[in-house]
């Protein structure tokens, strides 16, 4: 007969491997300069070869209750690896710290990951204080809405990420630090034809994407810039279910 104790120390070894699940975990980006480019770098959700290996990152603003999508910045990233991406930051009005990526996969469409708010500058480095101060439920952090002066610039939203309108945006990230054994670096260049409404991108990928490199990446400029872990909420609630059910099936033998 298998006694309560050991059915205690089995459930909890079971929901301690389930809460040990991690996200993609984003650096606070720095200012960026419209026209110049920006870096966004992440560390990797090891833990599973599956759930963020086809990402997108997306150009947000608006407040936690109300999230704007303005514009597509990447697909088909590997966000089981750490790595970086840069891209050209898109003219915007107003010129504030009311923009966030957010960070989505066809596998986490209920729980995208979001950086910090950061400030998308003008091109000589200008930038206006956010609108708002606090959000709609009060808490202190300060937001605005911002837009693309050239809407027809945008990049569409991935089919699996439409309708993610709502979240936690952090106001800071707690600081961890991140391996660099399996990063991968990806950077854009991006040319304007003479027509204002014509953009062609170029990718060029750099790093070993094996895993076995050291094609390092780390945001340092920015004091705040630093790494979460995130828990997902409905894990724990997988938890509690195992932690029950062996407590159940104790009393009965």
């Amino acid at each position: 007969m298998v006694s309560l104790f050991s059915f205690v120390v089995l459930s909890a070894a079971a929901a301690s491997t389930l809460l040990a699940r991690a996200d993609v975990v984003p650096d606070t980006p720095s200012t960026g300069n419209a026209g110049s480019t920006c870096s966004i770098t992440w560390t990797g959700d090891s833990s599973s070869s599956s759930n963020w290996s086809n990402m997108a990152i997306e150009l947000m603003t608006g407040d936690n209750f109300d999230m704007v999508f303005l514009t597509t910045v990447a697909t088909g990233l590997d966000g089981t690896k750490s790595g970086s991406y840069s891209w050209t930051c898109p003219e915007v009005t107003i010129y504030s710290a009311i923009y966030f990526y957010q960070f989505i996969s066809p596998t986490e469409t209920g729980d995208p990951v979001w950086t910090t708010r950061f400030a998308i500058a003008s091109s000589s480095g200008a930038t206006t204080t956010p609108p708002n101060s606090t959000q709609p439920d009060g808490e202190t952090i300060a937001w605005g809405n911002g837009a693309l002066v050239n809407p027809s610039s945008a990049s569409a939203a991935p089919s699996f990420a439409s309708g993610v309108t709502s979240g936690s945006v952090p106001a800071t990230l707690a600081s961890v630090s991140s391996s660099s054994s399996s990063a991968i670096t990806i950077t854009t260049s991006t040319t304007t034809a003479a027509s204002a409404r014509g953009t062609t991108s170029v990718v060029t990928v750099s790093g070993n994407t094996s895993g076995a490199g050291t094609a390092a990446t780390s945001s340092s400029a920015n004091a705040n810039g630093g790494l979460g872990l995130a828990v997902d909420a409905r894990m724990w609630s997988v938890a509690i279910g195992v932690m029950s059910t062996a407590m159940t099936l104790a009393l009965f033998l």
